[in-house]
């Protein structure tokens, strides 16, 4: 999917998403689809900061009131994104190495006690069942549409699909490897009732000496930062396409109006069942729907005959 999204999107080179939707299916449905999209921006904001407030209360700050925590952290987001977007960019890369490292010294320091029984027997799920554990996880990689809409802000689109298969391929080994050491560690019946397996994981490291007594603070203090810029874009995401209809309103107006409603949105479910529930069914629908809107959109350039020449 993140191949079939950057072919499509380097097929009208410096052309916005409502650019080269309009020549595909008309305006008014290049319209409401950007809309749509602009829509899932703002879901997946406002269950990030939910689910940050959540965590951080359960974690770190038990008596402080969640829709402070909630606040405090979108006003962050919102002072990224109302500034230079290619500041957002920056963070991000800025960030990764950080949450790259501070994972795999979690994962050093577990390995002793991984039990190798708990890996055993391998290849015993029938396929049926790997095909709905792909259903079940697929939704954790819905961050892929984003080519679809920063690939006009390239300077040089050369490679990109190369360079997006990279970018997706880290998340994908990284989740791997996460699993792979929870069940080890755990077992499966342990990590299936665990909410955060690598919050665990790190509160099981002993450093001696007492140098770092409480790991899994520092874990949670990183985590926080992969959900800001995961935040972060979503909302940019949001923005930027709006600017694109929306010609004449500043960037930092659509930033402020946008953000109440993002606040207001993450604070609607009430339980953390709620807020479980509600995450897995807007999670499923925002990956069925940018399926759907790749394959849908690359095949009817396709057919007209589009190619990357095209003016």
């Amino acid at each position: 999917m993140i191949v079939l999204g950057t072919k499509l999107a380097t097929l009208f080179p410096n052309q916005s998403f409502l650019s080269y939707t309009s020549f595909l299916v008309s305006r008014p449905v290049a319209i409401v689809l950007t809309l749509a999209n602009v829509c899932i921006g703002l879901v997946l904001s406002a269950f990030s900061v939910r689910s940050v407030a959540f965590i951080s209360q359960q974690y770190l700050f038990e008596r402080t009131p969640m829709e402070v925590l909630a606040l405090l952290f979108l006003l962050i987001v919102v002072y990224a994104v109302s500034g230079s977007r290619a500041g957002v960019f920056r963070l991000n890369v800025l960030f990764l190495p950080i949450i790259l490292i501070s994972f795999l010294f979690v994962g050093v320091m577990n390995i002793k006690w991984i039990e190798t029984e708990n890996l055993l027997p391998i290849f015993q799920t029938d396929v049926k069942d790997y095909i709905k554990g792909i259903g079940k996880t697929y939704e954790v990689f819905i961050g892929f549409g984003i080519v679809l809409f920063y690939t006009v802000i390239v300077k040089q689109p050369t490679n990109l699909v190369k360079k997006a298969v990279i970018g997706i391929t880290i998340p994908i080994i990284f989740y791997i490897a996460v699993f792979l050491l929870s069940i080890g560690v755990f077992g499966n019946m342990v990590t299936e009732n665990l909410n955060f397996p690598m919050i665990e994981l790190a509160k099981r490291i002993d450093i001696p000496g007492g140098i770092l007594e409480r790991v899994d603070a520092l874990v949670f203090t990183i985590w926080i930062m992969a959900i800001f810029n995961t935040v972060a874009l979503a909302l940019d995401v949001s923005v930027f396409l709006l600017t694109s209809i929306f010609k004449q309103i500043d960037k930092r107006i659509l930033t402020f109006t946008l953000s109440p409603i993002v606040y207001y949105m993450s604070m609607f479910p009430q339980q953390e069942d709620q807020i479980k529930r509600l995450s897995s069914i807007s999670s499923q629908f925002i990956a069925y729907f940018t399926i759907a809107l790749t394959v849908g959109l690359l095949m009817i350039a396709k057919i007209r005959g589009v190619k990357r020449a095209t003016k």
